[in-house]
Order: structure tokens, then C-alpha cells, then sequence
């Protein structure tokens, strides 16, 4: 069992957490900790940023948390000895969920993958496999 569970999802994306949250239930055991990461992407540019309104960024890390604490309430309420809490982070996301592992003490990264497609990894390396690559502490990947 570990005591400090990071949970990397998108909570539009069902594949994200369907079977990765269930998983890290079991990881945590009665004592543990799952920490709910909800990550809003970088916009990859300054220029972009321009075009948004005035407190834009902040608006939407808010709207995360929120998002995040009653994705908390439905989904894992009524789990005996499990500590639960929301995070949310800010950046690209592999990046992201390293520091929040860090910054967490985490000991297990559990994160749901889609099925791998040839194309999609010779165009672009998924998050979770960038997670891996560079991760000092266990990665657990549910598809």
C-alpha cells in the first residue's frame, strides 16, 4: 500500500480516470492519501494569453478546483480511511505532474493512458509516457 497517491485527470476525459481511480483506491489501502490533480495547460504562448480577458487564468484555476472537489464528492465519498484532496496545477502537464509529485511527496503516480496508436506516438509522446520517463518514484499506468 502507499500513503501518498498522485491522480493526474481530466475530468472531461472519462478515460482519464475510469479505471485509473478505482486503481489507486486499491493502492492507497485503508491509510493513504489520493491527491486529485487537475492540470489547466500552458497556452504555449504570451501572444495568446493577449487575446484572453483580464483574469482569465484566474478564473479558470478556480473553476478547476471546484470541478475537481465535487468530482471528489461524487466519486469518493463514502471511502473509509482514504484522505482525499484536490490539487490543481498550471503549466504542461507531464512537467506538472513531476513537481506536484514532488511538491506532494507522493509515492505512486497512477494515471490512466489511452490504447496506443502508432501514429499518435511517433507524432507526439503521450503524457503519461513522458510521466514514466522521467519520474523518480512509481508510475502506474491503467488502461
Amino acid at each position: 500500500m502507499h500513503d501518498n497517491i498522485l491522480l493526474p485527470i481530466d475530468i472531461n476525459q472519462k478515460a482519464s480516470w475510469q479505471h485509473a481511480l478505482p486503481a489507486a483506491v486499491r493502492q492507497a489501502g485503508e491509510n493513504g492519501t489520493i491527491h486529485l490533480l487537475g492540470i489547466v495547460q500552458d497556452f504555449g504562448s504570451s501572444m495568446v494569453a493577449t487575446f484572453l480577458p483580464k483574469g482569465y487564468e484566474k478564473k479558470v484555476l478556480e473553476t478547476m478546483k471546484a470541478n475537481l472537489n465535487e468530482f471528489a464528492e461524487a466519486h469518493l465519498k463514502n471511502l473509509e480511511g482514504v484522505n482525499v484532496k484536490t490539487h490543481v496545477g498550471h503549466g504542461h502537464v507531464a512537467e506538472t505532474i513531476l513537481k506536484s509529485a514532488k511538491k506532494l511527496g507522493a509515492d505512486l503516480i497512477v494515471m490512466g493512458s489511452h490504447k496506443p496508436d502508432e501514429l499518435r506516438s511517433m507524432l507526439i509522446s503521450s503524457h503519461a509516457n513522458a510521466v514514466v520517463r522521467h519520474s523518480p518514484v512509481s508510475v502506474m499506468v491503467v488502461r
